[in-house]
């Protein structure tokens, strides 16, 4: 993994697998890193000493100060990302980025659009952050959506098909006024889109350029696998698809340019909004792990639902990614709980599987089985002075080691706390 030209990371689990510090810390060892799907939707948070850095589209990267690119695969609410990129220059990192040409972008209308369908749901609400991802993602496969290089080349039919559709599904559909003035306004949208332009180009000819030059690349993914359009807990997913070979599509790269998938999984498992989660724990230890991991949701401040780790859907999420690389975060959160349970395999009306079930209604109904851990303490010891594994407790090793065993994986890197030094790095 080390020596590996390009390095696809992907959340293995339900989002929030601490993606944003693992590529932090990684891409000092690249030259370029590049974001290749999603929207504004999903939060990636750095702690670098007592500064804490929150990105919602802007690859990690451009903390190092490394090339950054937004690929195609990306749908861009300029508002936000300008805001970004403003607050990094606030910071003293000026940004050396490339958005992708044909990367669609998020409007006011998507974001109008995104609310009045999560309300006409009801009390079958999916848990939409309402940031307009799904509605854009909608119009790009309607062929009604607008792209950077529209705005570039001054097309202005695009727009125009837009503007209808979008007018037709908000009045006609859910029978509700145009309002972009209580959101974000159509003039602010098309002020920072003017802004953002000189930054655009095409990004897949860029990457093909610097790879065959030996420029190392990180693709950087968000959201994560149980979150897949195609292979998530459908209909409780998002809108893109998560996995690694969404790396290619989103970007522009031949997918044999990729090399090397690093997946990212928490000691335990969360999951935001609705949607089954058989490992799911309440009470007092559920509540433990929500302080002690922080768990809640950088974009929107949601609280997170906390739960054992899951090995069926673990390595159901390994499987399609071709990882074959771990890393493990946040195994600070469960200090001091003991016993700890992780769940090998599901009881399915009364028989035993190990196999990950394709609708959310068969999930829901699941049984975990469980096998018990002894746990682990890292109250008492200096992170400073972790260095590697053999540092670490016993009993958190017998866990890695056990995760390692049913995953047919390595681990990789160990995240033992938030900043960026509360990391070991396996050789």
């Amino acid at each position: 993994m080390n020596s590996s030209q390009s390095l696809v990371v992907v959340g293995l689990q339900w989002g929030d697998e601490g993606k944003g510090k693992i590529v932090d810390v990684l891409s000092e060892d690249f030259d370029i890193v590049v974001r290749f799907q999603g929207g504004s939707n999903a939060g990636h948070t750095v702690k670098i000493g007592e500064k804490v850095h929150k990105f919602r589209i802007m690859p990690t990267g451009a903390i190092r100060k490394k090339s950054v690119v937004i690929g195609n695969g990306v749908v861009v609410d300029p508002i936000i990302l300008l805001d970004e990129i403003n607050a990094l220059r606030k910071a003293g990192i000026e940004v050396n980025l490339l958005i992708s040409d044909r990367a669609h972008l998020i409007t006011p209308y998507h974001i109008q659009i995104d609310g009045l369908n999560e309300l006409s749901k009801g009390g079958k609400m999916i848990g939409t952050t309402r940031r307009g991802i799904g509605p854009t993602y909608s119009d790009k496969v309607s062929r009604v959506g607008v792209r950077f290089c529209d705005f570039r080349n001054h097309s202005g039919d695009q727009w125009s098909s837009l503007e209808a559709s979008s007018r037709s599904i908000i009045e006609a559909v859910h029978h509700a006024d145009v309002d972009t003035q209580n959101g974000p306004s159509l003039e602010s949208f098309t002020s920072a889109v003017k802004s953002l332009l000189p930054y655009v180009g095409d990004s897949g000819v860029f990457l093909e350029k610097e790879m065959s030059a030996g420029k190392r690349v990180l693709f950087e993914g968000a959201q994560g696998t149980l979150l897949d359009i195609d292979h998530g807990t459908y209909p409780f997913v998002t809108s893109s698809n998560c996995i690694s070979a969404a790396a290619s599509i989103g970007t522009g790269v031949p997918f044999s340019k990729l090399e090397s998938v690093l997946g990212i999984c928490k000691a335990y498992l969360t999951r935001v909004g609705t949607g089954p989660f058989p490992t799911e724990v309440e009470g007092s230890v559920g509540l433990r792990i929500r302080d002690k991991g922080r768990e809640y949701g950088t974009v929107t401040g949601r609280p997170r639902r906390c739960g054992w780790l899951d090995i069926v859907a673990l390595r159901y999420a390994v499987r399609l990614n071709g990882g074959k690389f771990l890393a493990v975060t946040k195994a600070d959160a469960l200090t001091g709980i003991n016993p700890l349970k992780v769940c090998v395999a599901y009881d399915v009306d009364g028989e035993e599987t190990t196999n990950f079930p394709a609708d959310a209604t068969t999930l829901s109904n699941v049984v975990p089985i469980y096998e018990e851990l002894e746990g682990w303490t890292l109250d008492d010891l200096s992170l400073s002075e972790l260095e590697s594994l053999h540092d670490l407790p016993v009993q958190l090793k017998r866990y890695l080691a056990f995760i390692e065993k049913l995953t047919n994986t390595q681990v990789k890197l160990v995240s033992i706390g938030p900043d960026r030094a509360d990391t070991i790095i396996v050789s």
